[in-house]
């Protein structure tokens, strides 16, 4: 008996397939969570980016207003007081006042983790939305820059379309 365990040093043909579909399954189920993982860290970055754009436009519209009620800027009629383009939102306005300097809102324009696009063409990386146009457009009319929304046509892992967002 003795002499039998002794003998018994590798492992069975048995022993070594269970264990590799053991391993099977747990790495069939640990693949989609990760998958699942990185479409949701890109889902928050989506939402950070839509927030620092918009909350940047907001303060453009603010600091607009603030410099017509200052009269340090004229009041232009037929002008929303929303930035022209995403680029004045990184690049600056003085408002009409060249004392106070161009006045920046961003440093660098961010980008949608779900549009493949990289360049510099902010319409390309962006859906634009003016003040004038329906907030269901996808149609820029290129007044000013009022809201943007996600170019893709991707579903968010809540059932929602990303350019809904």
């Amino acid at each position: 008996m003795l002499h039998m365990l002794k003998s018994r040093k590798g492992l069975s043909l048995i022993e070594l397939v269970v264990t590799i579909i053991i391993l099977s399954i747990l790495a069939a189920a640990i693949l989609p969570l990760k998958s699942m993982s990185a479409q949701r860290t890109r889902e928050i970055e989506l939402r950070r980016n839509l927030r620092i754009i918009r909350i940047a436009i907001d303060d453009y519209k603010k600091a607009y207003d603030k410099s017509v009620a200052d009269k340090k800027a004229m009041n232009v009629i037929n002008k929303s007081g929303y930035p022209k383009t995403l680029k004045l939102l990184v690049e600056g306005d003085d408002f009409g006042d060249p004392a106070t300097g161009n006045r920046k809102f961003l440093r660098r324009l961010p980008v949608d983790p779900f549009n493949p696009y990289r360049g510099g063409d902010e319409e390309k990386m962006w859906g634009l939305r003016s003040s004038a146009d329906k907030p269901d457009s996808t149609i820029w009319g290129g007044e000013d820059v009022f809201d943007v929304y996600s170019l893709s046509e991707g579903t968010a892992i809540d059932g929602t379309k990303y350019k809904d967002w």
